[in-house]
């Protein structure tokens, strides 16, 4: 076996060159490899965090203006979403709706509490607004039916607000009354978002909101879970009699996309995977064609290496040396050197993706009124590292395997024939 070595050893040292250049590319496809899917990951793992929070199965309705003509109503009219449209929904789907919820907006208002302020925006909402949105609940309760019903005056603010409000005092915010200019609100309980948003809004029921501050039946939208769209297909059909519904409601052309806009989050998600998808896929296909220049490389230098050496494996074969021998001296050498510079490559790009995830692990996109997570932890698992160095090797064996098998069928009096 030492001898084995020792051949390898001198024929790489004799070739440094060549071999040098064949294991850059063998390294480098492995490098690529892994870089690119670290960065494909950052970008996928950017996607799910952003809509870790979100409940798939919901649709979202907008209001928007007309664009079209309809009924003797020219266009540009602007579309007023109402309570009445929730019963409608609820009347016509109710076989897949499983909750209904909706929102309505104050303009800034002052918060107080002692001496301590702050102007924040009110949304009245349902009580299942936190599975419907990307806020999490933090610590005390939630808005629930008997406040909706009762049109309580609780709210719950955002962990942000609270702090400003009652951290200085040192005052626990749950139990706590807040002045909103001039009206007295009990904090029931904290929010918290995953930093996506710049709002700080203070929480307050639905119907709360509708009364206090004027807003008769007026909505500024509404949300859905929904139950039995398992595909894009169903989900289009679902929107399709929506908009015949709220266009009968509203007198605007079902097939104006403007008059209302719809998100659905699932249509969306199914979109987005397949996006994801051919990232992955697109990701891949590059990974392997550079993956297989350098096994090529493999191939090439024993090819290269087989016909140097005719003549002195025709001289072995002349002495009696097994083929298996033969075979068996250039596949090893062609693993060695696929190993090797495969496992630096490897080391290299697994040492590039954690910079990567240290420079720009969370890398954020701000516009002044919100920011969106665009980059996150671009890593690689080590066992698809690890699996792709691996198949290179089996690769490499391979691209090794065949010009030996040709060294081996070589005759010897052929072989010594040989230039």
């Amino acid at each position: 076996m030492y001898d084995i070595w020792q051949e390898i050893y001198s024929t790489i040292k004799r070739n440094k060159l060549r071999t040098c250049l064949t294991g850059f590319a063998i390294a480098w496809g492995i490098f690529m490899l892994i870089v690119l899917l670290g960065a494909g990951n950052g970008i996928i793992h950017a996607f799910q965090l952003e809509s870790k929070d979100l409940a798939y199965n919901s649709i979202k309705i907008f209001a928007g203006r007309t664009t079209k003509p309809f009924d003797g109503l020219k266009e540009g009219r602007r579309i007023q979403l109402d309570n009445r449209d929730l019963d409608n929904t609820l009347e016509n789907f109710d076989d897949n709706i499983i909750t209904m919820g909706a929102t309505v907006y104050q303009s800034t208002q002052n918060v107080s509490f002692g001496k301590e302020y702050v102007n924040i925006g009110l949304a009245g909402v349902y009580p299942n607004f936190l599975e419907m949105e990307s806020s999490t609940h933090h610590s005390g309760r939630f808005i629930n039916e008997i406040d909706l019903n009762e049109r309580r005056k609780v709210i719950v603010l955002h962990k942000r607000t609270a702090d400003v409000l009652f951290e200085k005092s040192r005052t626990e915010p749950i139990g706590q009354n807040v002045n909103i200019n001039g009206t007295i609100f009990r904090v029931v309980g904290l929010y918290t978002d995953n930093g996506t948003s710049a709002d700080n809004d203070g929480l307050i029921p639905f119907s709360t909101l509708q009364t206090i501050y004027g807003k008769g039946d007026k909505l500024h939208n509404f949300v859905f879970s929904t139950k039995g769209l398992e595909s894009e297909a169903l989900n289009d059909n679902f929107e399709e009699k929506f908009r015949n519904m709220m266009g009968s409601s509203h007198r605007f052309d079902p097939s104006d996309k403007s008059a209302i806009h719809i998100w659905n989050r699932f249509t969306q998600y199914l979109q987005s995977q397949g996006a994801m998808g051919i990232l992955r896929t697109a990701i891949w296909v590059i990974g392997i064609f550079t993956l297989l220049s350098g096994i090529v490389g493999v191939s090439n230098i024993m090819l290269i290496t087989v016909k140097e050496r005719t003549r002195e494996f025709g001289i072995r074969k002349a002495l009696g040396a097994k083929p298996s021998s033969i075979l068996f001296l250039i596949i090893v050498e062609s693993v060695v050197i696929t190993t090797f510079f495969g496992y630096i490559g490897m080391v290299a790009g697994i040492g590039a993706t954690e910079w990567m995830n240290s420079a720009f692990g969370n890398q954020t996109m701000d516009n002044g009124i919100w920011s969106s997570t665009v980059f996150h932890d671009p890593t690689v698992d080590l066992s698809i590292a690890i699996q792709a160095t691996l198949t290179l090797i089996i690769a490499g064996t391979l691209a090794g395997f065949f010009p030996a098998r040709k060294a081996v069928l070589i005759r010897p009096i052929e072989a010594l024939r040989a230039d």
